[in-house]
């Protein structure tokens, strides 16, 4: 006779999802023979990379000394901040100089002509402009010559006439397209109508040896990814890096707050409890509870009344975090964002280091298919875990593990796996030099994933490990 597992460790059916009571050997909803389904293993094991076998972790964790919140992360700075360059990797000329006051205006359009309609949007990389900006026909602007006979045109009169736009003040926002508009409010320019980039459209960070990219991506209107980045030490001194990465579910309602308010609760909460003392795997479980509640209150907030509608969820997102101190290496995670291993000796073999909570992961871990099934079907990336208010269950994962050498760890949105999904392609695209440069490497790994098609947010964030020492950064 067969025995039937421990049902405590599924809590949702693996084949149509729905909610079971401990105890139940069928789905009531389905049918599905739930005594096929393998028990979970145990969820906070600290393990091994490359098969060795760690010592006891018998590490007493003193109780802190008074902190004044070593690290604080570093700001985000957004596009308009950085240096550009063009396709050769030569700096963009500067911007011409603002026409003087006094300059004559500009022709009038001619009768007829129409702007361009108030929804094109012109802030997406990659896409072709619909009204492309090109000098005026000099045929149409040119003065005409003066008939035989015929008495020259009167001049217009002086109130006809149209001032010139003055040039915006230094303390304005300048248009990035035409560069000599002015910003309105609305984050369009008053001269040209394009619309300006937003300030997650793409962030980058970098905090001591930690460095964290987040980019809109080629599809999507905006970036409902968020991170946090920050170093800290431990009690007896030892350095420490935190990085957490969130992915808004965009079927939900304000799916951008939701990973924000998730990002910065679970990053204050790591980097407040590591310098008092608390292990590092229970701050990470801590964290996500931390990340749990400020999710859940944004569905109580008015901004979500008013745009929630009736077929829309709750605010929710997914989270994976990551804690590096000088010879352990803690994950944690709620969704399918990913954490990978990449040592720096890249004959040795990288590893992922966390499960996804979706339907294709249930389907293989059930046995109903194989992966490469059940990551064929639509369903595959339906995610079974999240953030948010309308979430069956909170499970966090944590898990530890004592890797045997150096290397660096990658935490990621779908945005990039989805271009490098398994180890070995993920460890193909990390620039060997990633452990020491980790700005250069996420810039990199995000520019492969935009490179790829880049469908959706991409996020990524590198920690070296083992910590270095306070002060390192990238070259």
């Amino acid at each position: 006779m067969s025995q039937m597992p421990q049902q405590a460790a599924v809590s949702k059916c693996p084949s149509c999802e729905e909610p079971l009571e401990p105890g139940d050997r069928f789905c009531g909803a389905c049918g599905y023979d739930l005594s096929v389904v393998p028990a979970r293993p145990e969820d906070s094991p600290t393990l091994a990379i490359h098969g060795v076998v760690p010592a006891p972790d018998d590490v007493a964790w003193p109780v802190a000394r008074d902190s004044d919140g070593h690290g604080h992360p570093a700001p985000v700075h957004a596009a308009a901040e950085l240096p550009g360059t063009d396709s050769g990797g030569s700096p963009l000329p500067p911007p011409p100089p603002a026409a003087p006051a006094s300059a004559p205006a500009a022709p009038a359009s001619p009768a007829g002509a129409s702007a361009p309609a108030p929804g094109v949007r012109f802030d997406r990389p990659g896409e072709p402009e619909e009204y492309p900006l090109q000098a005026p026909d000099p045929r149409l602007t040119a003065e005409p010559a003066p008939v035989p006979g015929q008495a020259p045109a009167p001049e217009p009169a002086a109130a006809s006439r149209q001032p010139a736009p003055a040039a915006p003040d230094a303390a304005e926002k300048v248009c990035v397209a035409c560069r000599a508009g002015r910003v309105d409010d609305d984050g369009y320019c008053e001269n040209c109508g394009h619309a300006q980039p937003r300030e997650r459209d793409h962030m980058e960070q970098e905090s001591g040896p930690i460095a964290a990219v987040s980019d809109r991506g080629l599809r999507h209107h905006r970036n409902e990814d968020a991170f946090s980045v920050g170093c800290t030490a431990l009690p007896d001194g030892a350095p420490a890096s935190v990085a957490i990465v969130c992915d808004g579910v965009s079927s939900a309602t304000r799916p951008d707050d939701a990973s924000l308010a998730a990002s910065r609760a679970a990053g204050e909460t790591l980097l407040g409890a590591l310098p008092r003392g608390t292990h590092p795997q229970q701050a990470m479980h801590d964290a996500i509870l931390a990340a749990s509640r400020a999710v859940n209150a944004l569905a109580d907030e008015p901004a979500t009344a008013r745009e929630q509608a009736p077929h829309q969820n709750a605010p929710a997102c997914t989270l994976v975090g990551a804690v590096v101190t000088a010879g352990l290496l803690v994950v944690g995670w709620v969704g399918d964002s990913r954490v990978y291993w990449v040592p720096a000796d890249r004959t040795a073999p990288p590893a992922r280091l966390t499960e996804d909570d979706s339907w294709a992961a249930q389907m293989v871990a059930a046995g109903l298919m194989n992966e490469a099934e059940a990551y064929a079907d639509e369903r595959a990336h339906a995610i079974t875990g999240w953030l948010g208010a309308d979430a069956y269950e909170l499970e966090p994962h944590t898990a530890s593990f004592k890797p045997d050498r150096a290397g660096v760890v990658v935490v990621c949105t779908d945005g990039l796996w989805n271009y490098a999904e398994s180890a070995e392609e993920m460890a193909e695209a990390v620039p060997l030099d990633a452990a020491a440069r980790p700005l250069h490497g996420a810039r990199v790994l995000v520019g492969h994933a935009l490179d790829g098609g880049g469908h959706d947010n991409v996020t990524v964030a590198l920690l070296p490990f083992p910590a270095p020492s306070q002060g390192a950064g990238s070259a």
